[in-house]
């Protein structure tokens, strides 16, 4: 059974919301716009991601 993963990608600035969700986005390993990432799903990056639902597009992926 493959392993799923999310494809995370910045599609919005956090620069005017708040601290936390700054925070979320750089915990991600989001640097600049349009930038991707490849993170497993699991319950904490499904959490992290629904905090900054509104600056990010996800993608679930087979690896």
């Amino acid at each position: 059974m493959a392993e799923k993963k999310l494809r995370i990608t910045l599609v919005r600035s956090p620069i005017r919301y708040s601290w936390r969700q700054k925070r979320t986005v750089q915990a991600l390993g989001l640097r600049k716009m349009n930038q991707t990432v490849i993170r497993p799903d699991n319950p904490a990056m499904r959490g992290m991601v629904a905090k900054i639902a509104h600056l990010v597009e996800v993608t679930e992926i087979e690896a």
